[in-house]
């Protein structure tokens, strides 16, 4: 019964977190983003002190419950280890002993990269933003191609339930991520079970040092036990040592495989205040390896921190010098400090603006989102974006607070507007203005042409995508560093009526 549980909550948590990522029509609520906000690292970097607290509190209680059902990196790699029993050779696991320098190592240079912000690694290792961007970009695309593949079928016998949307591909270098995480991952399931669960996520590692105290526990009984072998062979963690009756509760995942397969009843899983099953005793070497290995990925990280400065320095000859943050960023150290690259907002964003970037933010930025308008330009009037962020990189803003959010300024270049070179009217820039930054002045007779004013402009877009000049556009928006205010018209009225009265 209790494996059935598991099953059923794992399958439900796993297909809703995937339907909201891959959601494009809003079919799902947004109430629904709670779930993204469940996982570990991001309610971590989000100070999300309720969800930590509650994490926490079923691992003391019930023991690593989140590995096997909360998270869908573990659910995905359950997924490719019942389909290699179902449909290839039945694999029979073994105990093995914790890799215990390389679990820790891997938590060591995760604090180092969180602490010195290259957050690249973080989110790298983080398994709920892994899956995201396996999820973002292969699932979605597959998943547009299939609604695509139906609106053409149902449309021959008119029918319009499904619409036509496009299949793009937001970046080269994510899909070849998340590609290799899929594959990689998918194969060490496939061979070893759970051992990316146990050796290197970090999440794993730290949640099962917690669960060696959890209240309720897989229990042998060894009077009942016949040393058969059959839980151990069942035993994706290789967390089962049948021939001590020894289980090792830092890798147990909670699937109940064991419990299940047992023919004597001699596995429990119950509340006791007895003594646990001892242990596998800790062996002293690991610990000056374990800190050797900590100070190694330290001077590693520092140096591939710096090198990276270097780089994005070396690189950034394009004509945007810095990248436009998405919306409730506040700046880009902010962004790059709390971001771990989970691409729920590149998936959800409507105007499909937000895309991974590759070195516009230096090596410890790879993958984390900015803003591109090659395909349409931020919506004035939305902030999904900053409301679905579950780690805090991109806080909540109102929709007042969108109005007056200046996230890039507007630029001009005359020597390309199409009234400068061909002698024609325009105004296309001026017309999708929301704030009026871009209107048009007289030029020559009756020709007019765009004049700017950064210091109201909330850098949307929509002036340099719509922008007909090629190759180079007319006018685009340039990134900055720290997200201002404007003052709308009203404000500054506001503002001069005060000031009249002597305020």
């Amino acid at each position: 019964m209790l494996r059935k549980i598991r099953i059923f909550v794992s399958l439900s948590f796993f297909t809703l977190i995937t339907l909201y990522f891959i959601d494009f029509s809003g079919f799902m609520p947004d109430e629904f983003h709670v779930l993204e906000h469940l996982q570990l690292i991001p309610a971590l970097l989000g100070l999300h002190f309720g969800v930590l607290i509650f994490l926490l509190l079923i691992t003391f209680l019930f023991g690593r419950v989140y590995c096997s059902s909360i998270c869908p990196m573990g659910v995905y790699q359950d997924i490719v280890t019942w389909a290699r029993k179902r449909f290839g050779k039945k694999k029979k696991f073994k105990y093995k002993r914790p890799l215990t320098v390389l679990r820790w190592s891997v938590v060591g240079i995760t604090l180092i990269a969180f602490f010195t912000s290259f957050t690249f690694l973080v989110g790298l290792l983080d398994p709920y933003s892994a899956f995201g961007r396996m999820t973002v970009h292969m699932f979605k695309p597959a998943y547009l191609a299939g609604n695509n593949l139906l609106e053409s079928i149902f449309t021959q016998f008119d029918n319009h339930t499904f619409y036509k949307v496009g299949v793009y591909v937001a970046s080269v270098s994510s899909l070849v991520v998340a590609l290799l995480t899929l594959l990689v991952i998918g194969w060490l399931a496939a061979v070893n079970g759970r051992i990316y669960c146990n050796s290197i996520c970090p999440v794993g590692t730290v949640l099962g040092f917690f669960s060696r105290f959890s209240l309720y526990k897989i229990r042998i009984n060894e009077d009942l036990c016949n040393s058969c072998g059959t839980c151990g062979r069942k035993c994706k963690a290789s967390c089962i040592d049948t021939k001590h009756h020894e289980i090792d509760y830092s890798r147990c995942i909670n699937c109940f495989d064991c419990i299940e397969v047992c023919s004597k009843s001699a596995l429990k899983f119950s509340y006791s205040f007895k003594k646990a099953e001892k242990q596998i005793p800790p062996v002293d070497a690991s610990k000056r390896r374990f800190m050797m290995a900590v100070g190694v990925a330290g001077v590693a990280a520092s140096q591939v921190f710096a090198d990276s400065k270097l780089l994005q320095t070396a690189r950034n000859k394009a004509k945007r010098q810095t990248a436009i943050t998405p919306p409730g960023s506040q700046s880009t150290d902010h962004l790059l400090s709390k971001c771990t690259a989970c691409h729920l907002c590149v998936s959800k964003c409507p105007s499909n603006v937000i895309r991974p970037a590759f070195n516009e933010y230096g090596l410890s930025g790879f993958m984390q989102p900015m803003v591109s308008f090659e395909k349409g330009f931020c919506n004035y009037d939305c902030t999904i974006c900053s409301d679905i962020c579950p780690t805090g990189a991109l806080t909540s803003l109102t929709m007042e607070q969108k109005h007056v959010n200046q996230m890039g300024q507007v630029k001009f270049v005359i020597e390309n507007c199409i009234v400068y070179t061909d002698g024609t009217s325009c105004g296309a820039c001026s017309e999708h203005c929301p704030t009026q930054a871009v209107s048009m002045v007289p030029y020559k007779g009756s020709l007019t042409i765009p004049h700017t004013e950064t210091d109201i402009c909330v850098g949307c877009g929509g002036c340099e995508y719509v922008c007909p000049a090629v190759p180079h556009k007319a006018i685009y928006v340039e990134g900055i560093d720290k997200h201002n205010k404007i003052l709308l018209e009203k404000e500054v009225k506001e503002e001069v009526i005060v000031d009249g009265f002597g305020f």
